[in-house]
């Protein structure tokens, strides 16, 4: 069966990150969301896609609480998960050099983990992330959380490589590699036991072409289109 994850929630009929967007994908027939987090000034990981909010700044530099008092729509990790309990949460860790809070330490996996541990077993969680030494930090501090290497142009040989190479389970395309080839780069990796969750799709046929070459999940900004998409794989 081929999931469909919420990019940032429904976010095309939402503001992205939200708790409202988290409440569409729900209702729009979504089986989870992809969302991504940021790290605040003590610790506490917020849903954000930028490392930056205008008027606001760095959220890196920011406690918690501050970014609360600014600005209400950008939700915690843990109310997300709350929001989206029974559902699938595909945590993505932006942390790439370029990013104004990025963290060669990976504290954000820290508090991740942290976090998880903290909470009931019922929470179904995947962490992905650009940067293979993030994704790699999940395993090293707990190998149970299941992970993916996500890739944006990379050759798929090597990414699947990579990702078995680092013990991850999952690769991540970017739609406009796997639409190359996605019958035979979906054979690849699920021949090296990886799971294939492309993202961002939106267009129907695109949707429907790339569940009939069985990817796992496809992130996209219209659950409910493509709920309707791909409705003869969901059987």
């Amino acid at each position: 069966m081929t999931l469909v994850l919420g990019h940032r929630g429904s976010s095309a009929r939402a503001p992205e990150n939200t708790l409202e967007a988290f409440r569409a994908a729900r209702d729009d027939g979504a089986d989870g969301v992809e969302l991504d987090v940021h790290r605040s000034a003590d610790g506490v990981l917020v849903v954000h896609h930028d490392a930056a909010s205008p008027g606001l700044g760095v959220l890196a530099e920011l406690t918690a609480a501050a970014i609360r008092e600014a600005d209400l729509s950008i939700p915690t990790l843990a109310e997300a998960l709350d929001e989206l309990s029974g559902l699938l949460v595909n945590v993505e860790v932006k942390n790439l050099p370029p990013d104004l809070d990025y963290d060669p330490q990976h504290r954000a996996v820290d508090s991740l983990v942290e976090l998880l541990a903290a909470r009931d077993d019922e929470d179904r969680v995947l962490v992905s992330s650009f940067n293979l030494d993030t994704v790699d930090r999940v395993r090293v501090l707990d190998p149970t959380i299941p992970t993916g290497f996500l890739t944006y142009g990379m050759e798929p040989g090597a990414a699947v490589g990579l990702a078995v190479e680092h013990g991850h389970g999952a690769w991540h395309p970017d739609r406009a590699t796997l639409a190359r080839e996605p019958m035979e780069m979906v054979a690849l990796a699920h021949g090296a036991d990886l799971e294939v969750n492309v993202w961002t799709v939106n267009e129907p046929d695109e949707l429907a072409g790339f569940a009939k070459a069985g990817v796992d999940a496809i992130v996209t900004d219209v659950p409910e289109v493509a709920v309707r998409a791909i409705s003869g794989r969901r059987a």
